[in-house]
Order: structure tokens, then sequence, then C-alpha cells
């Protein structure tokens, strides 16, 4: 069984910066794709950042220059690094990753519960 587990959220003003975390653990093969997405209320789930194996990143432009996200493969964890935080960043985050779990077995993606993320003064 693959988990997600985000951790990192809270409530911070506007301006601060907050560090998220995505650690995947259980039976894991390979980790493809991993990503950051959110979903603010009344409002479709967008992508904010997606991470290739090879580091190679797409950044949605609303929080191009601000946010940053990185991996660490051999701890099979992301981060989502957000700086200049806007109270229209509030949202629940939530970690995904494409996984596969054994050699011959077609990759599937995952997702994590969420964490919420709240801007505010």
């Amino acid at each position: 069984q693959v988990q997600l587990v985000e951790s990192g959220g809270g409530l911070v003003q506007p301006g601060g910066s907050l560090r998220l975390s995505c650690a995947a653990s259980g039976r894991i093969f390979s980790i493809y794709d991993m990503g950051w997405y959110r979903q603010a209320p009344g409002k479709q789930r967008e992508m904010v950042a997606v991470i290739a194996v090879g580091g190679s990143t797409n950044v949605a432009d609303s929080v191009k220059g601000r946010f940053t996200i990185s991996r660490d493969n051999a701890k099979k964890t992301m981060y989502l690094q957000m700086n200049s935080l806007k109270p229209e960043d509030t949202a629940v985050y939530y970690c995904y990753a494409r996984i596969k779990v054994a050699l011959g077995i077609t990759s599937s993606d995952y997702w994590g519960q969420g964490t919420q993320v709240t801007v505010s003064s």
C-alpha cells in the first residue's frame, strides 16, 4: 500500500513563508512525476507545481517567483517552499505522485490527504 503524507501547512500572515513536505512510503519501485495541487473553497483543484524525477519543473504563473518545488529522491520526499504568501494562496494543498509499485506493473497516480494553508492577518 502506498501512502503520501503531507505536512507543514498552517496559518501564516500575508508576506510570510511556509514549507510543505510530502513523504511517500509503502511498496514503491519507482516514483516518476510528483506535484502539488491546491483547492480553494468553491473552486476547482489547480496545479501549483510539478517536478519530474530528473528535476525539471513546471510552476503555475500565479505562484512563479514565490514558490519553489524540489524533491529528494533518496528520501522519497517532495517539498514546496512558499514565500511572499498572499490571501489568495489560501487552500487545501494536495501532494501527487505517479508511482510504480513493482517491475512490470503499470504506474498509478496517488494523492495525499491534503494540508490546509491559510494566509490571513
